[in-house]
């Protein structure tokens, strides 16, 4: 990785030569005479490492240490002081400082002060991207790339309390798919994840950047339409329901097969348990089966507890 470094200081006779020696390092190297100048470097460039002087007119290296860690996350400053400075280590670092080091310089330990800060530095940056994969895996199913059912159970519960919380319209579909357990028997558990698979990135066609889609458990799916009346969660059930019918499959033996899928399509009602949502989401689903199949099946969430069905 080719680190980009920023010296700060006002002798121009120490930028310049820790400048060539850092260049010659391998490294890309900028200066800059003053605080000022290197804030207003570091506004509009990409720096990995500020390396400053304390001892500067303006500005000096632990205020400018100060105001780049309260403005970036992502730059790490060495401080440089004489011996006898009346600045401490301690200071230093309270100020946000990685490291610190005395003048007169030598190369060869500014050098591996250097590298044990952008060791670190990359360290901190591999845990960072590891802790988010192994979050994502943690509510992500791994055949559809859809959310799964504990993470549905968790943004549920959120949706929800928005909805009371400010009266808006919210969604549910859930739906499976008609007759799997036969195409599992028939043409085998990988032409079943193949459908399954297709299935996830088709359900992502289908939504706006504000819907979330999970795999519920097997072949059922369920997705949260916020912002979102009867009517137009029908619309989006729909179009999933078109879509998935006009996909063709092709089994392991080169026969082209139709999947169909049944869907329930229901609204919150405002202070309702999140299980009665569910539950009616739920009926609506088994309404599509029974009439038929490849069907979308609305129930309206009645003020009285009441549920009204609606066929599409």
């Amino acid at each position: 990785m080719n680190s980009r470094i920023l010296i700060v200081d006002d002798d121009s006779a120490i930028r310049e030569s820790m400048r060539d020696f850092l260049e010659n390092s391998l490294y890309t190297v900028v200066s800059a005479s003053s605080g000022e100048e290197a804030l207003d470097y570091l506004a509009k460039n990409t720096i990995d490492v500020v390396i400053t002087d304390i001892m500067m007119p303006g500005i000096n290296g632990l205020e400018l240490t100060d105001t780049i860690k309260k403005t970036y996350d992502d730059i790490d400053v060495m401080v440089m002081t004489g011996y006898s400075s009346d600045h401490s280590y301690e200071e230093a670092i309270s100020k946000g400082a990685s490291e610190f080091v005395f003048k007169p310089i030598r190369f060869e330990e500014l050098l591996l002060r250097l590298k044990r800060l952008l060791n670190e530095r990359q360290l901190t940056v591999e845990r960072y991207q590891m802790l988010e994969k192994l979050k994502k895996l943690a509510i992500t199913d791994g055949l559809t790339k859809l959310f799964n059912s504990r993470h549905f159970y968790n943004q549920l519960d959120l949706e929800v309390e928005r909805c009371n919380r400010y009266n808006h319209s919210f969604s549910l579909l859930l739906f499976d798919i008609d007759n799997f357990k036969e195409y599992n028997d028939t043409y085998g558990h990988l032409a079943g994840d193949k459908v399954l698979i297709r299935l996830g990135q088709i359900i992502r066609t289908c939504l706006r950047n504000m819907d979330s889609a999970y795999r519920y458990g097997g072949e059922e799916f369920t997705i949260l339409l916020p912002e979102t009346n009867l009517n137009e969660a029908g619309i989006v059930g729909e179009r999933i329901r078109s879509k998935v019918e006009s996909e063709k499959f092709v089994s392991n033996a080169g026969e082209s097969v139709t999947i169909t899928i049944s869907v329930g399509v229901t609204g919150y009602r405002l202070g309702e348990a999140v299980s009665e949502l569910v539950q009616r989401a739920d009926q609506a689903m088994y309404a599509s089966k029974e009439k038929g199949r490849n069907l979308v099946t609305y129930i309206v969430a009645k003020s009285d507890g009441k549920n009204k069905k609606k066929d599409n």
